[in-house]
């Protein structure tokens, strides 16, 4: 294996296309994961990954084979990710949208209005490809979570990298220093700065995701919301339920704000058909409006957080991520 990597390296050197594509191949898709944890958007993400094979493609001549080619490309979307982070002007918050209803007073207005959901279909082989070194302290699925990543937007961007390239991926701190020029004492302290910011923001309830009890959680959700059960989906949710809507600022903190919001959005008589799919390892629905003619339209993408004892989030994306998730923008009324 080590021979063949060597000689796709030169061969790449050389200026051969093919080899290079053959070379990142394997790190493609785990890439973007990491992109998208560190952007929170998927869209970025995307981007972000195309400028890190641009930049590894011309930046392959200084490629010293000092550290495995997986490493060296986790250099270069890290940095990527960092300068996007600091320079770009993040999406802005869109306003109230949803026709007909009045929106209930939020709890708060949230500062990721970016953040965008991850489909389950490009998590597949990913998370156990390539397992994370011993320094490792999360969970590859943990760590794709809503709640995760959202966590990881409000904190300072370096702390962000070292947290993921240390307690995610595993690195020790000598090569996430040398990854981001740095030395070991700042990657030390940056690292204790992230995980108290980061436990400051993450749930402390246990996900329940992949179990038979979320698959329950969900039909249940998507039975009762189908038919504007408002009694049945509040007894589906936690005390502390957490509900968001980005790109609108939107959010509701704690059951009786949630009801209110279910409420002002199923008591006007909108009625949805719910299509069951996946995100950032999370159930997740599309959301079709049945409407009078023969065509259900597209609104929006639910991705639920379930725990041991119910629905602890609720997080709603426009129909624009629906084509993403391999979902129509509409739908035959049913």
């Amino acid at each position: 294996m080590a021979t063949k990597a060597m000689t796709l390296t030169q061969r790449a050197r050389s200026g051969d296309g093919a080899a290079f594509d053959e070379l990142v191949a394997p790190y493609r898709r785990e890439l973007q994961v990491h992109c998208y944890r560190m952007l929170g958007s998927f869209q970025d993400a995307e981007d972000a990954l195309q400028d890190t094979l641009l930049s590894a493609w011309q930046g392959l001549s200084g490629f010293e084979e000092r550290s495995s080619v997986r490493t060296w490309l986790y250099r270069i979307a890290t940095n990527r990710c960092l300068n996007a982070r600091r320079s770009a002007s993040r999406r802005s918050a869109k306003e109230w949208n949803v026709p007909g209803v009045e929106p209930p007073a939020p709890t708060r207005l949230g500062e990721v209005f970016w953040l965008e959901p991850f489909p389950d279909a490009l998590l597949e082989g990913v998370l156990d490809a390539s397992p994370p070194g011993p320094e490792a302290r999360y969970e590859q699925s943990e760590a794709i979570s809503l709640a995760f990543v959202t966590a990881l937007q409000v904190l300072p961007p370096r702390q962000v990298a070292v947290l993921l390239l240390r307690d995610v991926l595993g690195y020790h701190g000598a090569e996430v220093a040398e990854m981001l020029d740095t030395t070991a004492e700042s990657v030390s302290s940056a690292l204790k700065r992230a995980r108290a910011g980061l436990e400051r923001q993450r749930s402390a309830s246990a996900p329940t995701s992949g179990s038979s009890e979320e698959s329950a959680l969900a039909a249940k959700f998507a039975t009762a919301y189908e038919a504007a059960d408002i009694e049945t989906l509040i007894a589906l949710l936690t005390d502390d339920v957490f509900t968001s809507m980005p790109p609108m600022p939107f959010e509701y903190q704690g059951r009786d704000a949630t009801i209110t919001f279910l409420t002002s959005i199923l008591a006007t008589g909108r009625r949805h058909r719910l299509i069951p799919t996946r995100a950032n390892n999370q159930p997740a629905f599309g959301a079709y409006l049945r409407g009078t003619g023969a065509t259900s339209h597209g609104v929006g993408l639910f991705v639920l957080e379930t725990t041991t004892t119910g629905i602890s989030a609720m997080t709603r994306f426009e129909n624009g991520v629906l084509p993403w998730f391999g979902l129509p923008r509409s739908i035959p009324a049913a």
